[in-house]
């Protein structure tokens, strides 16, 4: 499964962004798949995950309420939506697909991974 972030950008705070992962090759509609995000010299960490059908997510504290991720298994996408952006948000967000149905906020149970859009929020 070869995955495909987009939707990344430079906001102001407050603002809201809606990011896109897309599946080429294959589908990952039977997949978890989870967002994580990396902030320049920090270690990668985990954001969100959402199951194979959609029926269960997951979030950080630091995005609960201000973060929704969604599927569309027909159109083959997930998606998340972030309201409320601060500073503390900026990083390279990556999607991440798993060959399990439930997620999980461990990176390392993620095999398949996006390249990664570019999220800067300044204040």
């Amino acid at each position: 499964v070869q995955l495909q972030a987009c939707g990344g950008g430079l906001v102001q705070t407050g603002a809201s962004l809606k990011l896109s992962c897309a599946a080429s090759a294959r589908t990952f509609s039977n997949n978890a798949v989870g967002w994580f995000r990396q902030a320049p010299g920090k270690e990668r960490e985990f954001v969100a995950h959402i199951s194979w059908n959609g029926g269960s997510t997951s979030y950080a504290d630091s995005v609960k309420g201000r973060f929704t991720i969604s599927r569309d298994r027909a159109k083959n996408k997930v998606y998340l939506q972030m309201n409320s952006l601060n500073p503390e948000d900026t990083a390279v967000y990556y999607c991440a697909a798993s060959r399990t149905s439930y997620g999980s906020t461990q990176y390392t149970q993620y095999q398949y991974w996006g390249q990664g859009t570019l999220v800067t929020v300044s204040s």
